[in-house]
């Protein structure tokens, strides 16, 4: 009886520690857990499959009045127990030449009224991200995005792809670059 009472405490810890996803269609996925509320569409994720370099459209938005900033280095994918980084804007610009089509067909399919339901009461801004597209409109690049009061934080992620196939599973974290504690992380399927 003492050993179900500890693994259902361990269960029960454990569950608690890590957020909880909701999958809200038609690839977009939310996490309201931790002190960075975020959601991720994954659609050309999945559309470009096979593609050197996958991007995700993040929206970040800060908890309960808070001021958050969320440097590029902040910025993590797990990936079959590995973590990875963001390239640098430099790399991407260098050795990927689809930033543009991932823009357009992201723009194409307008689903993000599926994630605004979760993020209702927050404004994105959409004038700097971390990859912001060639030759498209005011984007300017930025290190960091700060997400202050009801202001979120919209960007492109761009990971290189470490052989993703379709059902992987993954998770984005992200930190505040001054207090570790404060995160945000959601997991995602690729399908």
């Amino acid at each position: 009886m003492k050993i179900t009472r500890i693994a259902l405490l361990v269960l029960f810890v454990c569950a608690a520690a890590y957020p909880q996803t909701e999958q809200l269609g038609e690839g977009m996925y939310y996490s309201g857990a931790g002190d960075i509320l975020i959601g991720v569409d994954v659609t050309i994720a999945v559309k470009k499959i096979t593609s050197p370099y996958v991007m995700f459209m993040a929206f970040m938005a800060a908890q309960k009045d808070k001021s958050l900033t969320v440097k590029r280095e902040d910025v993590t994918m797990i990936y079959k127990g590995q973590e990875y980084k963001m390239p640098a804007l430099k790399e991407i610009e260098k050795a990927y030449k689809g930033e543009k089509e991932d823009a357009g067909l992201y723009r194409r399919l307008g689903k993000e009224l599926l994630l605004f339901d979760k993020l209702r009461y927050y404004r994105f801004p959409y004038q700097s991200e971390f990859f912001p597209t060639p030759g498209a409109g005011p984007g300017v690049w930025v290190d960091e995005g700060n997400m202050v009061s009801l202001d979120g934080f919209k960007t492109k992620l761009y990971f290189k792809n470490p052989g993703f196939q379709k059902g992987d599973q993954l998770t984005i974290r992200v930190v505040d670059s001054k207090h570790p504690d404060s995160q945000g992380e959601v997991t995602v399927i690729l399908k």
